[in-house]
């Protein structure tokens, strides 16, 4: 997937560009709306990350320059705006979803796989797992030998995280960076909880445990990790 993202900020312009390529996808960036509108209207990109807030021309006005001239790309917008007129208005003029900010960046690449989905036939699903730990990431449910498991939002971001990366430590920095995201304010023992939470309702009742803490390192799903 070719995707253009459009963003003002230097350091989250920089952080999702590299995060996004680390997952295989192909990102050009632009610094204001001016240029946005340029390389959007080239019909190049499938999937296009607008910001609203941004110099020369806002994201709103992007959207509906694309719009009016036909560019079908799929429109993901950031905002950090919490006012539901903002939401309306963007969906309206014709984005396919929005993601308010601050975001985790593991949501943003759920979002990006959902957009891609809905305008092509990809599979329905896609099945993460270790033994007998199963996410379905297209329903956004875990079970483990068959008992459903009842995780919050975060607690499934989490785990589809160290499904993806199973078998290697993960630090706290890590986890903040793909979980949590750009501009998260981190308490000191924020992932030490959710991580706590999580291995609660995966490991607890069953024989295996899975999620272990690796001292002075951070954490890591394995099913072959010496207690």
């Amino acid at each position: 997937m070719k995707i253009l993202y459009v963003e003002d900020e230097p350091i989250a312009r920089e952080f999702i560009q590299k995060g996004l390529q680390r997952h295989g996808y192909l990102v050009d960036v632009a610094p204001d709306g001016a240029m946005g509108l340029e390389l959007g209207l080239s019909g190049a990109y499938d999937t296009i990350i607008l910001d609203v807030a941004l110099p020369d021309r806002d994201g709103f006005e992007v959207l509906a320059g694309l719009r009016r001239a036909g560019i079908e790309s799929r429109v993901l917008y950031l905002t950090a705006r919490g006012d539901v007129a903002d939401r309306i208005r963007g969906l309206d003029l014709g984005a396919d979803d929005y993601l308010p900010k601050p975001f985790a960046f593991a949501e943003l690449l759920a979002r990006l796989r959902a957009l891609g989905r809905r305008r092509t036939d990809e599979p329905a699903s896609e099945i993460l797992s270790l033994d007998d730990l199963i996410l379905d990431t297209r329903s956004l449910s875990a079970s483990r030998a068959g008992q459903r498991l009842d995780l919050t939002p975060k607690q499934l971001l989490l785990l589809e995280y160290f499904l993806r990366n199973q078998g290697q430590v993960l630090t706290r920095a890590m986890i903040i960076e793909n979980v949590w995201g750009y501009g998260f304010e981190s308490v000191s023992n924020a992932v030490d909880v959710h991580v706590g939470l999580l291995r609660q309702k995966i490991d607890r009742n069953f024989e295996a445990r899975l999620l272990h803490t690796v001292r002075g390192s951070g954490y890591i799903l394995d099913a072959r990790h010496p207690e």
